[in-house]
């Protein structure tokens, strides 16, 4: 799944729920300077509370107003023993991957017979409740075609599980790296469609949500890839609000995939919308050559260019982005 750098300390063994968490994290690390809320985009269900519709802009959507952190998540609560049954207790032959956050398992919901794919977050990985609560936070207010839904979550106690749609083709990492030499590589076409597939995803958490957001951990392990290689990007965990009014960044902590990371966010800590479109720069090069972003085996490469990349000045616009599906 990729190296990441420190995550958050926050091992908060409190087992009041998610909403205890809301408060004492999510308000101080994804709004400390900010008192705007993430639009929730693209849902023809929000409504002001007189009953009129509220006015939409073309390009940006009206904030959401919220009574607190978690006032309007649509997301379903599961307990940890349905949880159990729908993975078969948690099986070695329904894992599907695992990474400093914690193992993923394939299981199907008793109550819907629905296939799903559950990560159980290790109480003692990278990802604690902070990082927990932005996800669940951060995918029940954000819609779209080319992000992963999420279904539900589970806070009983001290486990902390979150349930998401199944994508039957893996990950794009899958398609791209160590390939069996039974497996055919992707075409051309199809590496094109998950690229643009990707742009829009992160096109939408930069211009139509409101305030924007900043994905923070764009890599091919991250892009799930649905039936007909539809692409949808997944693991919101280390998602910030972008800056707002007249400000060109957010100061954080440094935090992401080596090889992935924009250099000058990893040097100074100021996150912007470009710290993004750089990580779409390198899983671009990767889907384009088919080499890992970093692979120590090779002395020169693919490494070497991203190491030259590094002392580029990039500014692309995903807006005017255009693939062309004829080279």
């Amino acid at each position: 799944m990729g190296g990441c750098f420190p995550c958050f300390g926050s091992s908060n063994k409190d087992s009041n729920g998610v909403k205890e968490v809301a408060r004492k994290d999510y308000v101080k690390e994804g709004s400390a300077n900010q008192s705007h809320h993430v639009t929730r985009v693209s849902s023809d269900k929000s409504k002001s509370r007189s009953g009129s519709e509220p006015k939409k802009d073309p390009k940006k959507e009206p904030a959401v107003q919220k009574d607190g952190p978690t006032a309007h998540i649509a997301a379903q609560t599961f307990t940890f023993r349905e949880l159990a049954n729908a993975t078969k207790n948690f099986r070695p032959e329904c894992l599907l991957g695992e990474g400093g956050f914690g193992h993923v398992y394939r299981g199907q919901l008793e109550s819907t017979g629905q296939a799903v794919a559950v990560k159980q977050l290790d109480r003692n990985g990278l990802q604690g409740n902070r990082e927990f609560l932005v996800e669940v936070l951060m995918l029940s207010l954000l819609h779209h075609p080319n992000l992963v839904n999420l279904i539900g979550y589970c806070a009983d106690g001290d486990q902390r599980l979150l349930v998401y749609e199944f994508m039957p083709l893996g990950s794009l990492e899958d398609h791209l790296h160590d390939i069996p030499p039974n497996k055919e590589p992707l075409d051309w076409n199809t590496r094109m469609k998950i690229a643009a597939g990707a742009a829009k995803g992160l096109e939408y958490l930069h211009d139509k949500a409101n305030p924007p957001v900043i994905y923070r951990d764009l890599k091919s392990s991250n892009i799930l890839l649905d039936e007909g290689y539809h692409p949808k990007l997944s693991d919101f965990g280390l998602a910030k609000l972008g800056p707002v009014g007249d400000k060109t960044h957010v100061s954080t902590r440094v935090m992401g995939t080596y090889g992935y990371c924009a250099p000058e966010y990893a040097m100074t800590g100021q996150l912007t919308l470009k710290s993004d479109v750089y990580s779409f720069g390198v899983v671009f090069l990767e889907i384009i050559t088919g080499r890992k972003a970093i692979d120590n085996n090779r002395a020169a490469g693919f490494s070497a260019y991203i190491k030259r990349v590094d002392h580029l000045s990039l500014s692309l616009s995903l807006s005017n982005f255009n693939f062309n599906f004829s080279l």
